[in-house]
């Protein structure tokens, strides 16, 4: 056994443990060491759900805490309580620096090494749903250009990853456990892009309805 293939193994064992331990961080910390090898091999089906449960839970627990937050301003506000306020926001600002640092570092494993490394229809869907989720992530709390930019990322992905739709549902050459993968994705991306459609042009006007509009009118994405 090479040392690259010991210390992959020793890292998903070690991401095991962390899950156990609910130590998410450093669950997040094996798994992106994991996912860096993929130039030798690319995740099995068992990694890529590591990587993804433990990204999901780091993120998981600072966008429930910004909602709270955010909640809390909002009552402040209508109280008129300005000095409460300020506190809030200042807070409300180092949980979105947070956010924005777990978001920006797995769209990056997900750039340089997990997609381009993508060797099935079925993983890049995988992948591509998953860069869709994260730029979502970053528009819950982005405004301004910021928002608007996360929110065309977040369709670009979403429909990217549709566009797979056709290799997907060839699913006679793969074997049971592949088909049942496969098309949970794919019911997992459907309902994401319907979903994410509908609450972003409700939540952000005609300027993200404009931009809809024209991702659509631009046919289908490359693949």
């Amino acid at each position: 056994m090479s040392p690259t293939e010991s210390s992959r193994e020793e890292n998903v064992y070690m991401a095991k443990l962390a899950e156990q331990a609910e130590r998410y961080e450093e669950m997040v910390e094996f798994m992106e060491k994991v996912a860096k090898t993929v130039d030798v091999e690319e995740l099995t089906v068992e990694e890529r759900n590591l990587l993804s449960v433990a990204y999901k839970n780091v993120i998981g627990a600072r966008r429930a805490s910004w909602r709270i937050i955010s909640s809390i301003e909002q009552k402040e506000e209508s109280r008129g309580n300005e000095d409460h306020v300020t506190i809030i926001k200042e807070y409300r600002g180092k949980i979105e620096s947070e956010l924005s640092k777990i978001c920006d570092g797995i769209l990056s494993l997900l750039e340089s090494h997990l997609i381009p490394s993508a060797s099935s229809a079925e993983s890049k869907v995988f992948y591509l749903k998953m860069k869709g989720d994260y730029h979502r992530y970053l528009a819950e709390f982005k405004t301004a250009g910021e928002r608007k930019e996360a929110a065309e990322s977040t369709l670009l992905a979403y429909k990217s990853a549709q566009a797979f739709d056709e290799a997907i549902s060839e699913l006679d050459t793969l074997g049971e456990e592949s088909y049942k993968d496969s098309t949970l994705i794919m019911q997992l991306l459907r309902d994401n892009l319907t979903l994410w459609t509908s609450d972003i042009t409700d939540e952000a006007g005609d300027e993200i309805k404009e931009a809809s509009k024209r991702e659509s009118g631009e046919g289908q994405p490359q693949q």
